[in-house]
Order: structure tokens, then sequence, then C-alpha cells
């Protein structure tokens, strides 16, 4: 949110630069990310003087210029060509110099020394809109006779500048979301920090009373869960005008913009003090009835911004006798608000149920500033003393009447939230002794009551507006922040403890073993929402939509489900990298993926139904290398991807033998081997993704992508037991068969024929050429392998040679209709 620095003089006083501000609030925990210099007139009337027109005549060569002296303070008299028909002698006037820097909305112009017709003239003599203190273009400035000249415009127009503070607020720190609330914490750092004797401070409404006793209206709470406390107040024979310049500054500087007086207020309350007010006109309140309850389902409701929204019977609606006017502590309605026409209003100050709030503004997608501060939590025993602050500012900038006593309906009281500190219990998590009078006085300048007090210990009232602190460590954290994280001093000893390298640790170290190798080879790791759109999963089979782990309360259509596959993610990572011209991409990322089993027997265990585990996901597309001098460029293939996977396993200590691969149909890849262990446990699929999908996210180029089940490759690691061997007293011995296949076979189907043939010496298998086309026949293809045999002890024989070779010739014969060429 943003912070004005003028305006948080409001409320404390402090004289910090707009820098050492930023420096205090980020200590705090209120990080500052700028500091912006506002100017409430664009220049700040830089170079704008009173000045006093000495003379002024017609000019020789024109009947609508005149020829003016004038005083500008110096003793010298300025000439000045000006063209304003209400110019004079003994005016005085706002005038531009020479060198002076005008704005024209965006445009910037600089006044010169110029001849206008023959005549030198040295300045300008502005009107109104010309230096954007009004709108008026009739004719220049005429100013009070008494105003000095050489005055600067300036100091005249009491123009001060401005600087904003943009804070960027935690979840927790709801208390923070207005000015008054950052004073509060700046008043107990200027304690701490600079030896000072200040607190907040906030508008005295002791003068606060009401004019007649007739005139309120009737306010019945039937819903008393979503709304704890209700107050308001009516007022009457208000004039809804413009607001008054300093209340136009305030809040233009922060980025507000003024409407009229009367909804100024209410964000000037909001923005200052922290409370959502909404302001009703009494016309539209039928029967001078206002009563907080739920509708009925399905009842239509049109919002400030003209969308027709469909209630649920979870919605709170702030109603007339007749039918809802706004959604309770989330949005107006659009026929209820003020308008120029008001007269008579209502003022409501409420506190409304944090997460009923919450739930309504996500399901219509609202995010207002009032949602914003309700949903957090904001301090229930504040609503009358806001709504008497606002009550005295319409009266003072609006006029009107305040009809009758407050209406102020309370479910129930809301005490402080009680603590105990004890002093060991701080020291130990600080690590540091603060002194128990330093933790006293950080402690009363965040109005934390002490009740009671024991050497070993504080009995503690924590403020309501502290929703965040309700236990010893946030009290804690809270000492912290006023007293300094960065006044905590290291020590000179290190307190440790051994610990037991448990699979979590494994899992960890090999996750950054494998990180390692793969950034290497060239990846680049990326790490993607979690959370991910459920159009991606429609109409698939592999990942159904039936399985993803939906959000109750998701923030948006893109982010309303938990991921089952890391594969969207890398792919809108992809897209996003091809739009910038760089499509050349090896990338992976470890992630945990999510799954839910809608037949799952949960009436023993609530969550059997959902499972996550973690997943590997490695994407290659475009050039495996650009062309050079030496070789040409070549795409990446799917086989690149093969050989990246298999070093995988082969780095965590799976070799292929423990590995199946089968080649499988899916609606995720054109082509694609599924992976498992020989217990028949999927481990993975590698594959083409299919163009369809790729269009989807805007990829036009292959994509080739492979996912492990990072878990259960842990798993199988550590079920290895690490051995060793002597090297082999012998050389391996290499055959070689050429064979002609039906096209359909693969090298898959043949690598599994040759590994069940013969375990004890089979070393490898390999394929070293592939034909199809001329001199074979229609629907044939020739493969070429390499067959790897070892014996580690013994020099192998022709006879043993020839046994396993026959064995392996006769399975290919049999198994896939292979014939040697």
């Amino acid at each position: 949110m943003n912070i004005s620095y003028n305006w948080l003089k409001k409320y404390v006083d402090f004289d910090l630069t707009p820098d050492e501000l930023a420096a205090a609030l980020t200590s705090l925990g209120l990080e500052t990310g700028s500091v912006e210099k506002v100017e409430t007139i664009k220049g700040g009337l830089a170079g704008l003087v009173v000045g006093k027109v000495l003379t002024c005549v017609e000019h020789p060569d024109s009947d609508h210029l005149h020829v003016t002296t004038v005083d500008l303070g110096d003793g010298v008299p300025t000439q000045i060509v000006c063209g304003a028909p209400n110019v004079a002698a003994g005016q005085h006037v706002v005038v531009a110099t020479v060198g002076t820097k005008l704005y024209d909305g965006d445009k910037e112009f600089a006044i010169k020394k110029s001849k206008i017709r023959g005549v030198e003239s040295f300045g300008m003599i502005c009107a109104e809109d010309e230096i954007g203190v009004g709108t008026s273009h009739a004719g220049i400035i005429e100013l009070p006779l008494d105003v000095k000249p050489g005055t600067p415009a300036r100091e005249y127009y009491n123009v001060t500048d401005d600087y904003v503070l943009e804070v960027d607020l935690t979840p927790n720190r709801i208390d923070a979301a207005s000015h008054y609330g950052v004073a509060r914490d700046l008043a107990a750092w200027l304690n701490a920090n600079r030896g000072m004797n200040v607190a907040a401070h906030r508008p005295d409404v002791a003068a606060y009373k009401s004019d007649r006793p007739d005139g309120a209206v009737e306010v019945t709470v039937e819903n008393a869960e979503a709304c704890p406390r209700y107050s308001g107040v009516t007022i009457r024979n208000v004039k809804v005008q413009e607001s008054p310049q300093w209340l136009k500054d305030c809040l233009s500087a922060i980025g507000q913009r003024p409407i009229n007086n009367i909804v100024d207020i209410t964000n000037f309350i909001l923005l200052g003090l922290g409370q959502p007010l909404h302001c009703f006109d009494l016309a539209k309140v039928k029967g001078d009835r206002v009563v907080v309850k739920t509708v009925a389902e399905g009842t239509k409701f049109v919002t400030l911004d003209g969308v027709e929204r469909t209630l649920t019977g979870r919605d709170l609606m702030i109603c007339n006798a007749e039918e809802p006017m706004c959604i309770g502590g989330v949005f107006g309605g659009l026929d209820s608000g003020v308008t120029e026409t008001t007269t008579d209003i209502f003022l409501e100050s409420a506190y409304f149920h944090p997460t009923w709030i919450r739930k309504t503004a996500r399901r219509f997608g609202l995010n207002t500033d009032a949602s914003f501060r309700f949903e957090r939590g904001i301090d229930p025993n504040e609503t009358v003393y806001n709504l008497q602050a606002a009550a005295l500012m319409i009266k003072e900038l609006a006029g009107g009447e305040i009809c009758g006593d407050i209406v102020d309906v309370k479910a129930k009281d809301f005490p402080r939230f009680p603590v105990t500190l004890e002093y060991s219990y701080a020291d130990t998590l600080i690590g540091k002794k603060l002194g128990k009078d330093t933790i006293k006085g950080i402690l009363k300048s965040l109005e934390i009551e002490i009740t009671a007090e024991s050497d070993e210990a504080l009995e503690l009232l924590v403020p309501t507006y502290r929703v965040d602190v309700q236990r010893p460590c946030d009290v804690v954290e809270d000492v912290m922040r006023v007293y300094g994280y960065n006044n905590v001093e290291f020590d000179d000893t290190v307190h440790s403890s051994l610990s037991y390298k448990g699979e979590t640790d494994v899992k960890n170290s090999l996750q950054q073993l494998i990180s390692e190798q793969l950034t290497a080879a060239g990846f680049n790791e990326i790490m993607n929402n979690s959370l991910t759109a459920g159009a991606y999963y429609a109409d698939l089979t592999t990942y159904p939509e039936a399985n993803c782990v939906h959000l109750l309360n998701p923030l948006s259509s893109d982010l309303c489900v938990m991921r089952q596959t890391l594969l969207f993610g890398g792919l809108e990572s992809i897209a996003h990298n091809i739009n910038r011209r760089s499509g050349n991409l090896r990338m992976y990322e470890f992630g945990n993926v999510y799954h839910f089993n809608p037949e799952a027997d949960c009436t023993e265990k609530v969550l059997a139904a959902f499972s996550e585990h973690t997943a590997l996901g490695v994407w290659i597309t475009g050039n495996n290398h650009d062309g050079n001098w030496a070789e040409a460029a070549r795409k990446s293939t799917v086989f690149d991807l093969k050989a990246v996977v298999e070093n995988v396993f082969a780095r965590i200590g799976i070799t292929a033998k423990e590995l199946v691969m089968e080649q499988i149909s899916s609606d995720i890849f054109s082509a694609a081997l599924s992976i498992s262990n020989r217990g028949g446990k999927h481990i993975g699929c590698l594959g083409i993704v299919k163009r369809p999908l790729l269009k989807k996210l805007d990829v036009a180029q292959d994509v080739f992508y492979a996912e492990l089940n990072w878990d259960a490759l842990v798993k199988m690691t550590l079920k290895k037991k690490v051995t060793f061997a002597d090297l082999p007293k012998t050389q391996p011995v290499r055959r070689d068969l050429a064979l002609l296949v039906d096209a359909a076979v693969t090298m898959a189907d043949i690598e599994k024929v040759v590994n069940s043939s013969e375990r004890k010496l089979l070393r490898g298998v390999s394929l070293f050429d592939v034909y199809e086309g001329k001199n074979l026949e229609a629907g044939k293809k020739s493969y070429a392998i390499s067959i790897i045999l070892q014996d580690d002890e013994k020099t192998l024989q022709d006879k043993q040679i020839d046994a396993v070779m026959n064995k392996i010739i006769a399975n290919l014969q049999k198994q896939v209709g292979a014939q040697l060429r």
C-alpha cells in the first residue's frame, strides 16, 4: 500500500527524511519498495513569483495585446507582453519568469525571452489553468493587493512536496494497512532506537454529539455470526460537493481519485485509520430500515460496476426493508451509493467475520480495499470511534445534522488477547538478553498492556487490532521488530547436535547430485507454480480431470487445481522463452505433483483419497547445437532426451537391467516409452509431446519431455547395496547380427528378447544401423545390432559363444519373426 509522508505526520511527530523513514519501516517488517516524490501541482510552481503591474499600454501593432511593466520585487521593472483582456495597471499577478517550466498535461514548455510583434517580452503573466491552480482561462489571476511583489507563488499557494512510500504488507500485518497503523509502529521504533518519547495520536472525537433525537434509521442484524458488530449513524441535510484541496491532495498523493466530499471522507478514514466505511443514500433505503442478513439462494444483484451477480445463501447482504443494497464488506450496489443529489445519508461502520468476507470475495472474483481489510481482520473495538470521526468530518465539510444516537449492534464483547511471556523464553528465542526494562519499554510503545509482573514473566493483554499476536513467540517477534534484528550480535560459539542422515537427507543429496549433472549438461533449472489451470486436464485420459485436486477458493481459473504433472508448467516456460526469441531450450524441474482418487475409501482416513510425490521433469526443444564453421546445426531428437534420462539412472546407480522400457500410446505423446522396474512399478515416461497439446500453449516446435517419479527412484537407490568386484581378466567378445524384421518391430522388442535369452554372459546389446527401402520386401526393415559377451574369469570358447548366439537367434526368430540376412 502507499503511505504519504505528509499524511503520516498527522499521526506521529518525527523528523526523519523520507529515505530514513523507508529504512525504519523496512526494519520494522514493513518493507518499503520505493520512495517517490509527489507534487500537488506539477512543477511545484518553481520560477513563478508575484508581481505588481506598474504600467499597461496597448501594443502598437495589435488590437488585443498589451505591453506591461511589472515589479517582480527586485526593484527593476520587467517588460512583459500580455494578451489577457483583464490585465491592468496596479494589479498583483502571478508571473512566470524567463526559464520557468510550465506544463500542459504531459507536455512541458519553457518561458523564453521573445519578441511578440516586434516588442520584447521577458516572461508571462499567468492564468489559473496555465500554472495548475485552477481551470479558468478567462483571464489572468488577480491576487489580493497585500501580497508582496517577489513572493514565490509556491509560498502564496502553500504548495508543499510530498513523498509516497510503497510499503509491502505481509498477510499478518493488516493492522498496518493505514497511516495510523504505520504511525503506531513508527512511534515504537522512534522510542526504542532514537530515544524519543512519542506516541501515535489520532483525531479527537470528544466534540461528537447528536443534533436531534429523531430521524435515525432502524438497524436489525439477523446474522450475528457473519456480522458480530454493526455500527451506524444517520446524517441528514448534507451537501454533496467537491472536497477541499487538502483532502484531495491527501488522496491524490497515494493514487486515490477524489470523487466528492462524502465519498472522500470515507476513503480518508479507510486509508488514514484503517476502518472501511460504507455510505448509503437514505432516499434509496426503503422503509428507513437497514437489515444485515443473507438472502435466498439464486437472488440476482447488480453491483456498483454494473455486473449482475447471482448470490448464494452464504453471502452477507446489507438490505433495506425490501431488497439488498450492498454485498457486506465487499462491494456496493449500483443504486444505493451517494450521488450529487443526495441530501440524507446512513453511514455504516462494521466488523464482519473474516471467513465470510473472504469466501464471498473469492466467489465473485472481487478484491476491494474493504474486503482486503475485512477478510484479514480489523479491530472490532474501533467501529464506533471511526464512525464518530467520519461524522464530525462530514459535518465540517458537508454540513448536516446527526440524527439520534449511534446504532451499535454487538453480538459479543471482544476482549484483548492474554499472553504470558517468560523472560527466559524471550532470551532463548532471541539469542540475546535484552534486559527487562528494554522489553517492557518496547511492549509499552506497542500498546501491549502489562497486567502483572514477576521476576520470571509478564502477563500481557494484546490489543485487538493485532490479530496476529496471540502467542509468546508472536510477542517476541514484535519486540524484535522494534529492537532490530541487526542489533542481535553473533555469538562466538556454535551450538549444534549430531543427527542421523535419514531418507529425506539422501533424497535431497541425490536431487542436488542430479541437478549438478543436468546443469553441467547445459540444462537450466526452472520452478513453476504448483497451482495450474484445470482446463489443461480437460479431455485427457493420462491425467483425467477427475483426478485433479481442486481448490475450494481459487484465485482464478488459471490457478484452480493442483498440478498432476510438471508438463504444463514447463510448456508455459517454453512458450515464454520462444516468444522472446530463445527457442533452443534444455530445462528440468524437481517439484511435487498431486493426485485425487475419487474412488478411495475415506471412512477411516479422511485424506486417503489424496496423494503427492516428487517428480523430475526434463524438457528439450529446438536445436541440439547451432551451426558453425566446423559442423551444421542439428535439431534435438527424442533420442537426445532418452540419453539424458539414461544418464540420470546411471548417476544414481540404477542399471538398464533393473528397468523395463516399453513403447506406449498416450494422449500426451505422439510417441512414447513407459519406464518401470522389474517388479512392474511405474517409474516414468518419455516421448514427443503431441502437436495439438503444444498448440494450446502457442508452441509451434517439437518438444521432447520426460517425467520420472523421483520418490520411486530414491527408494530404488536406497535398496541398492554398494558392491565391488575385481576387474575382468578377459576381453569381451562382440558378435554382429543383421536382422530382417517387420516394420512394426522396434528395437525395444529386440532388446527385450536378447536380454531374456542370456543373463550370465551378456554385457550389452546396441543398434548401429537401420535400413528401409530398396531391395527389401514391402513392410520390412533391417536392423544391424551388436551383442557383447564376456566371462570375467576365463576366455570364452567358440563353442560357448555359438551356443549363446544360436539361442538368441532362435528366440528372435520365434518371438519377433526375425530373419538373418
